[in-house]
């Protein structure tokens, strides 16, 4: 595991056991269309990698279509921002988001560690359920608790923007398979395009764990190049969690 992927797995550990202000909320994800700064307090929070010297920079942008976004600048970088959730998935829940990128990665592969890196992608975390876990991965994680004072996520969704794996193929993530990547857009033929995409992230999961979801505990954007050593830029526009 590289060491973003290392950190990224201990930050997102932060996201279980917390209860977001935004929980209640008709759309949990805050806006990012009303934010005044991308801060902890205004409910995204900076996903930084301290073994990593180049992180990606994320600001708010105004773009003439979309309005306020969040711009994302990854230059042999890798960085996040992440949003607490607290949310029991039912029978549906539907992710939606637009999302723009500039330039589509040469080098990723989302089959192979060397090219797993993506210009943009929204990752789902969700909470970790002992009893469906063997004893080896439940006593790393009982090690980690101890050590760091949470628990571990459990199983994550990576919605990702690729370059050779085809629109709507789904494959494990090279470096763990609690982790499952689905191509929602690929390739270059959208490339300084606004695109919207829509999943149910029930349905999702189901289709890649065979099995009914446990609660939503975190939702993060990131756009990362250290793999590949590549750049790109990336927009985010709102993030929406919602009932059919």
């Amino acid at each position: 595991m590289t060491p973003h992927h290392r950190q990224l797995t201990l930050l997102l550990l932060l996201l279980a056991g917390h209860t977001s202000a935004w929980g209640q909320a008709s759309n949990p994800i805050p806006p990012f269309s009303e934010l005044p700064a991308l801060t902890a307090e205004h409910g995204w929070e900076p996903m930084e990698f301290p073994d990593i010297g180049r992180h990606t920079r994320y600001e708010l942008s105004s773009d003439p279509d979309q309005g306020q976004v969040v711009q994302a600048r990854a230059d042999n970088s890798a960085s996040g921002l992440i949003a607490r959730v607290s949310l029991e998935p039912g029978d549906s829940l539907i992710l939606r988001w637009r999302w723009k990128v500039d330039n589509i990665l040469e080098k990723g592969d989302a089959r192979r560690k060397s090219g797993d890196d993506y210009p943009a992608r929204i990752y789902v975390a969700f909470e970790f359920e002992p009893d469906k876990a063997g004893w080896f991965e439940r006593a790393k994680r009982k090690t980690v608790s101890a050590l760091f004072g949470e628990e571990l996520p459990g199983k994550a969704l990576n919605y990702i923007w690729a370059n050779r794996l085809p629109q709507g193929e789904m494959v494990p993530n090279p470096f763990t398979e609690d982790t499952m990547m689905i191509a929602v857009s690929s390739g270059e033929e959208k490339l300084g395009e606004w695109v919207t995409v829509e999943r149910d992230i029930v349905a999702d999961y189901r289709e890649a764990f065979g099995d009914d979801p446990p609660p939503l505990v975190g939702i993060a954007i990131m756009s990362d190049t250290d793999n590949t050593g590549e750049s790109a830029r990336a927009w985010y526009g709102n993030i929406s969690l919602s009932r059919p």
